[in-house]
């Protein structure tokens, strides 16, 4: 028995893709909490200012990542948020310093903890998305 949530044929997810839509939010929340989490607990003084902002950051995505576990439609927008700006960045930012030879180490560590968004693709239901986020019609502005 294949079991489908939504309504109407675009918007139906099927059970399988809920549970690799968890998966993946298992996947961040593990990965985050393993390098977020000491971050947070060990730190001994203040953060400079773009440190503290991103660890900031991470950890709010890391907390939505784990209500995805449990609501992972409704979190997809998180996922599509992170698919997006690391997107940009790969392309606005680590993209001309490859290409002119200016990547340095840091950067290339960030490149490569960013290039597992490459998955988030092949586990998003777009047809749910295009349904609930570009078809259906939005709410009144006043």
């Amino acid at each position: 028995m294949k079991e489908h949530i939504g309504n109407g044929s675009a918007g139906e997810v099927s059970l399988l893709r809920l549970y690799l839509l968890r998966g993946l939010y298992l996947l961040v929340a593990v990965g985050l909490g393993i390098q977020v989490w000491p971050e947070i607990i060990n730190r001994s003084g203040s953060w400079e200012l773009m440190e503290g902002v991103v660890q900031c950051m991470l950890l709010a995505f890391w907390a939505l990542c784990v209500l995805g576990l449990r609501y992972p439609l409704q979190m997809l927008p998180v996922l599509l948020w992170e698919v997006t700006w690391k997107s940009v960045w790969l392309i606005l930012v680590a993209l001309p310093l490859w290409a002119s030879g200016q990547m340095d180490d840091v950067t290339m560590e960030t490149v490569a903890a960013s290039l597992l968004v490459v998955i988030f693709p092949f586990i998003i239901p777009w047809r749910f998305v295009f349904a609930h986020y570009v078809r259906k019609r939005g709410e009144r502005w006043a």
